[in-house]
């Protein structure tokens, strides 16, 4: 991929105006990091953004900027963009998990009735020391349920029905 204006084109022009140094061999010395160097070649071959792991986009759209690939800065400004709305969404939420038991009888309707956001994770039988159940004792549950909140910084969520419930119970 060709891109005219860019550091290596115009390297390969033998334009005059672009100090360069070569060894004996006639290899042209760019003093740049090399693990850098891969993302911007293979944007050169492939016309495509690939970035190896552990290497920053930021040390990416440095040699982008120095080789002068106006393109290549546009596809890692993106990424980086991409990146930091993603992290920004990801902190305004947070998951809050509950751990409520029920009895065998109570589980159909406890499964029927969840709502407000909160969407079941896992029920796990609780074991007991007691093997035969009868009507008297029922098998219970453990049910874990989840729900994305804002983020607020606040403990409670005044939205949250069995938090007014509980609140409400503590002034009585």
């Amino acid at each position: 991929m060709r891109v005219p204006g860019s550091f290596l084109y115009r390297l390969c022009q033998d334009d005059k105006r672009l100090p360069s140094v070569k060894d004996e061999t006639g290899a042209y010395l760019i003093d740049r990091d090399a693990d850098y160097f891969s993302p911007v070649l293979n944007y050169l071959r492939h016309g495509r953004l690939i970035i190896n792991p552990g290497l920053a986009d930021e040390g990416v759209l440095e040699e982008a900027e120095f080789y002068n690939l106006p393109q290549l800065v546009h596809l890692v400004n993106e990424r980086i963009h991409e990146r930091e709305r993603s992290s920004s969404e990801a902190g305004r939420f947070k998951s809050v998990y509950r751990v409520i038991q029920c009895h065998e009888e109570e589980l159909t309707t406890f499964i029927s009735a969840t709502s407000d956001g909160w969407k079941i994770v896992q029920v796990l039988p609780v074991q007991s020391r007691y093997q035969d159940y009868t009507v008297d004792r029922q098998q219970e549950y453990l049910c874990i349920v989840v729900r994305e909140c804002p983020d607020n910084g606040s403990v409670s969520d005044s939205r949250d029905r069995a938090t007014l419930l509980q609140q409400k119970a503590r002034h009585n």
